[in-house]
C-alpha cells in the first residue's frame, strides 16, 4: 500500500511541477518552488526504491527472513510514510501558494 501512495505522491510532485512550469515558466519567482518538486520526486524516488529493493530481498529470502531484514523493512516504511507527509504537505503548500489545481 505504501508504495502505491509513493507512486501517486511521485506523479502528483511531477503534475503540480509542470503545471507550475507551463502556467508561469521558469522565472526567479518559480525556480525555487520547481527545484523543491524536483527534490520532492527524488526524495520521493529514493523511498520507493529502497522499499521495492528490500521487499524483493525478503522474498527472494522466504521461507524465512532475517531479524534483521524485517527491522530494515520496517525502519523503510516508517522512513517512506514521515517522507510521504512531508512531501504531500511541500505540493499542497506550492499549490496553494500559486493557485495551482
Amino acid at each position: 500500500m505504501i508504495l502505491r501512495q509513493i507512486a501517486e505522491e511521485i506523479e502528483n510532485a511531477g503534475s503540480t511541477e509542470w503545471m507550475l512550469f507551463e502556467t508561469y515558466g521558469e522565472t526567479p519567482r518559480t525556480i525555487n518552488e520547481l527545484n523543491e518538486l524536483q527534490n520532492v520526486k527524488e526524495r520521493l524516488n529514493q523511498s520507493y526504491s529502497r522499499l521495492n529493493i528490500l521487499t524483493l530481498r525478503i522474498l527472494e529470502a522466504q521461507p524465512i527472513a532475517s531479524n534483521a531484514m524485517l527491522d530494515l523493512l520496517t525502519q523503510a516504511i516508517n522512513d517512506g510514510s514521515a517522507n510521504l507527509a512531508a512531501s504531500h504537505a511541500s505540493i499542497q503548500e506550492i499549490k496553494k501558494g500559486w493557485n495551482l489545481p
